[in-house]
């Protein structure tokens, strides 16, 4: 006779297991101690087995007879539900090891060794913000690009438009290493290529006229705040090395002597990616060294040139530079941190006539040589001292206000 809900109810533990028996080859084991528990009875390969169903109330007796009858659809087939059981189990626990989360940490703990570690922060930061929380529990091999989609919309939505297309870039570089280690089939991301909104290509705002440029040296000289910051904004145009680079100098890599400054590649922009394994050099004009000088009685028992105001174990921040250029009155669209670069390319290729490879390989962009040889740190080396003292030469003309003066006549003849 079939089991009823009430029959259940009613049944009261004794002094040893106690078997209720429904039909097909289900049952209900009461312990002494009070558990009732679903079992399944079951034939295969000449073998009585048995298969636990889970527990009452938790599963009802509706359930029970479910999950039994899908057992015996299972034993119809020629498939033990035991060992099926144990298949699906171990399926769960390999997706949930190849979910993309698990592989998106993998990848990164790989490839970050080799990155700067400011953008190594923000890679990880933004997978943390705006992909984890919606795929990071997905098995990658079952991400589908609407998808994927939905999760960049939700970057866009609030106006990120840069990083919806960087968070794009990072989960196909994701993908790419799943399917390198045979956790994923294809690229998701290949599907979504121009689906996103294009970006708004926005210039870093740079002072490239001479006149402007002999005021912002005049207004550097007259700032009044953190002498470290002065410094590192006196330095600024000289080294015209990308905010980065500047603000995390370390002593260990100036040679005063040699009037030298090596930047690690691991420190460059994209070097290492690119297999670039030498220090960018920087020749150090007579005025950089006198900067440097200056400040070395203040910061030259630790390890930064620019250590930060709150701690000398950090460099300065990010905004050090920015905050003081707002500071002496030059607005967002005015004037940059990376604004030193676009002056000092302007000026040298227009006004001082400077080759414009020894340019280039001095705003370190790798520019290969005519036998495509990649970047030497000692190329053309006596040619860039040379452009790197006449440029601060020129940096000195300008803020007293010779250099303009001669340009005005000359353009009034």
């Amino acid at each position: 006779m079939p089991l009823s809900d009430t029959a259940i109810k009613n049944a009261k533990p004794g002094v040893k297991p106690m078997k209720l028996a429904d039909e097909k080859g289900l049952f209900l084991l009461i312990t002494p101690s009070g558990g009732k528990w679903w079992r399944f009875k079951f034939r295969f390969d000449g073998k009585e087995k048995l298969l636990s169903l889970g527990t009452y109330p938790e599963v009802s007796l509706k359930d029970a007879r479910q999950r039994r009858d899908d057992a015996r659809k299972l034993v119809a087939n020629d498939v033990d539900p035991s060992e099926n059981r144990k298949a699906v189990k171990a399926a769960k626990s390999e997706r949930a090891g190849n979910s993309f989360e698990v592989i998106a940490r993998e990848w990164f703990l790989k490839k970050s060794p080799g990155w700067v570690k400011t953008n190594s922060d923000k890679i990880i930061a933004r997978l943390q913000n705006d992909a984890f929380p919606w795929l990071g529990e997905r098995p990658i091999a079952d991400i589908t690009p609407p998808e994927l989609l939905k999760t960049l919309r939700r970057i866009e939505e609030r106006g990120a438009i840069e990083t919806a297309h960087r968070v794009r870039n990072y989960c196909s570089q994701i993908f790419r290493y799943a399917i390198s280690t045979g956790r994923a089939d294809r690229d998701a991301t290949a599907d979504l290529r121009g689906a996103l909104t294009t970006p708004v290509k926005q210039h870093r705002a740079a002072i490239t006229t001479p006149y402007e440029i002999g005021g912002l040296l005049r207004s550097i000289d007259d700032y009044q705040g953190y002498l470290v910051t002065k410094c590192a904004l006196k330095l600024a145009p000289l080294f015209f090395v990308r905010p980065g680079e500047l603000r995390q100098a370390k002593w260990e890599e100036f040679d005063l002597e040699k009037a030298e400054w090596n930047i690690p590649a691991a420190r460059m922009k994209g070097w290492v990616r690119k297999g670039i394994v030498n220090p960018h050099l920087v020749p150090l004009c007579t005025q950089a060294i006198a900067i440097l000088q200056e400040i070395q009685p203040v910061t030259g028992s630790g390890e930064y040139v620019f250590p930060g105001a709150r701690s000398i174990k950090q460099p300065m921040s990010d905004n050090a530079i920015l905050s003081a250029l707002r500071r002496m009155g030059y607005a967002k669209d005015e004037m940059s941190g990376h604004g030193f670069r676009a002056m000092a390319r302007t000026i040298l290729d227009e006004v001082l006539g400077v080759r414009p490879d020894l340019i280039e390989h001095q705003l370190a962009h790798a520019v290969r040589d005519p036998n495509g040889r990649a970047y030497n740190r000692t190329a053309h080396l006596v040619e860039r001292r040379k452009m790197m003292q006449q440029w601060a030469d020129y940096l000195d003309k300008l803020k007293q206000g010779a250099e303009v003066v001669e340009l005005r006549k000359a353009s009034s003849n």
